[in-house]
């Protein structure tokens, strides 16, 4: 086995490296600005010497790459890793959490969810490059550019290219601090429309329908329905637009998680059983969106995963596994039966919120824990 603890791998010259993608905000639905995280980081690997694929971006989302490591098999079936670059952090993001070092933490829009975990990830390959150790299969990085709103735009192109290849790598978040994911739930996104009655809000109240009135009940509705095999939470709302009229519209989205795809779509029949429409037009809608399927451990998940292990104990590293309530590309590939092994990521917390951070130390633990996978894979 590779004694990975001597690869050329510091925590400085890797937050050195990372402080550029943090700045570089990339929100989802900021075509542009992923679009240039995408092209940084597309720079920076072909700066290590990799052949990248700039791919155009879904329609109306950021641009994504494909980056091909020199080996003397390129082209051939080999590991990909997966990773977005991505976040829900809006742009300004940097005034209120700017990249900052704290002791052993460091802070930054995204900072864990996931550029910290690509860019460990990518000097892992660079690493196992600077020292002259040669993988046993090529391998590839797929950066894509809307994982945050459930990659309705670039699943096709995630399943595509996961297929070619014989093992997949995710560097999403670690798993409770200190393992790795090996399955994650099923998770679904639903539109819901409110249909109201307009009229003056002050000289003929009673004679309007509220399409928010009505939406506030059908959410308090909905989250009731939450158990503990299937959840159901709202995170968007639009409603109305004039102060002084009764509003016509009010539109939600709501995130549903479920442990079994069974649950899930049991859920699933009871929001839309929420459907009803009046002769006059008011009424209720709930329309089915972006779904990610239920990954549950396959035998070629579980022996990536006792690989990883036994990395990991040469590094004196504690190594969990489970399924995990988040969502990633990962179920995509896990879904299809395809040895995915997620989570390989950084250590942090704040996911999301503005105390997002990374634990600095795992920068280099991560990076040596790919860089035992990417050197044995295929032996």
């Amino acid at each position: 086995m590779i004694d990975t603890t001597r690869l050329p791998l510091d925590a400085e010259t890797m937050l050195a490296a990372l402080k550029p993608w943090i700045e570089c905000e990339s929100p989802t639905f900021d075509k542009a600005a992923v679009s240039r995280m995408v092209r940084l980081a597309a720079a920076d690997m072909e700066a290590a010497g990799a052949s990248v694929e700039i791919i155009p971006g879904p329609d109306g989302l950021g641009d994504c790459a494909l980056a091909s490591f020199p080996h003397p098999r390129a082209g051939e079936p080999g590991i990909l890793v997966m990773a977005h670059l991505d976040t829900v952090h809006p742009v300004g993001t940097l005034e209120k959490l700017p990249f900052r070092l704290d002791g052993e933490r460091c802070y930054g829009p995204g900072i864990c969810d996931m550029k910290g975990g690509t860019l460990a990830a990518f000097h892992a390959i660079k690493a196992l490059a600077d020292a002259g150790i040669e993988t046993l299969l090529p391998v590839y990085f797929l950066l894509t550019s809307d994982e945050e709103i459930g990659s309705p735009g670039t699943r096709p192109l995630i399943e595509e290219t996961a297929r070619r290849h014989r093992y997949i790598l995710v560097p999403e978040p670690a798993f409770m601090r200190e393992g790795v994911v090996t399955g994650r739930y099923a998770i679904a996104r639903f539109h819901l429309t409110a249909h109201g009655r307009p009229s003056h809000a002050g000289a003929a109240l009673k004679e309007g329908r509220s399409a928010v009135s009505e939406m506030a009940r059908q959410i308090l509705a909905i989250e009731a329905m939450t158990d503990e095999d299937c959840t159901f939470s709202v995170g968007v709302v639009h409603g109305g637009q004039w102060v002084n009229c009764v509003p016509t519209e009010c539109r939600a989205e709501v995130l549903s998680m479920a442990k079994r795809q069974s649950d899930l779509d049991r859920g699933t029949e009871r929001l839309m059983a929420l459907n009803r429409a009046e002769a006059d037009g008011i009424g209720f809608t709930v329309e089915k969106s972006v779904v990610r399927p239920v990954w549950e451990p396959s035998p070629g998940t579980m022996e990536l995963y006792e690989r990883a292990k036994r990395i990991a104990d040469t590094l004196s590293l504690p190594l969990t596994h489970g399924s995990s309530g988040g969502g990633s590309d990962g179920n995509f590939t896990g879904a299809l039966g395809l040895p995915t092994l997620d989570g390989l990521g950084l250590e942090g917390a704040g996911i999301h919120r503005l105390d997002e951070h990374i634990i600095v130390s795992s920068l280099v633990d991560r990076a040596r824990l790919m860089a035992g996978l990417l050197a044995k894979l295929g032996d």
